[in-house]
């Protein structure tokens, strides 16, 4: 019977290494990530808003009668559903958002986005736009930006997938 540390030194042998080009793409999407959302983070706070609530107030603004069913939002955001309770909890303190049993089953709770979370969001999306612009977009052309978002829309369906 193998040791832990053989079966570890044969588990890292078995590993398929990034090469060098590999490596350059994916730090550089590591810093350019981290670099975009510490600046989104900074344009959101003088909104009494973190990235995570902005994406929560979207999301919403975006849905049906401003609402969706607290686990579909927990999906979308790629949040726990606890992780999300804490989020929404914050909102509902603010005034931003509400949490409402659904007229179709009431063991389904709805965040819906309150008037006054979309005013704050209609606030903030001026500058978080800009934030986004000045950061990312403007630094790609459109051929760039296509196929950015061909690249990263496989990405994103490989994870989706598994």
């Amino acid at each position: 019977m193998a040791t832990r540390d053989q079966q570890q030194s044969v588990a890292v042998d078995e590993v398929n290494w990034l090469d060098e080009e590999e490596m350059v793409v994916w730090r550089a999407m590591v810093d350019v990530n981290a670099s975009i959302q510490a600046a989104v983070e900074e344009d959101l706070t003088s909104h009494g808003l973190t990235a995570g609530d902005y994406g929560v107030l979207a999301r919403l603004s975006d849905a049906p009668d401003r609402r969706l069913r607290m686990c579909d939002l927990a999906s979308a955001l790629h949040l726990s559903p606890s992780g999300l309770t804490r989020r929404v909890d914050g909102l509902v303190k603010q005034g931003l958002v509400s949490r409402e049993p659904s007229e179709n089953d009431r063991r389904v709770m709805l965040a819906v986005l309150s008037d006054e979370g979309n005013v704050r969001l209609r606030n903030a999306a001026p500058g978080h736009v800009g934030t986004v612009r000045r950061q990312f977009i403007d630094h790609l052309s459109r051929t760039q930006l296509r196929n950015l978002a061909n690249a990263l829309t496989a990405v994103q369906c490989g994870t989706l997938a598994e």
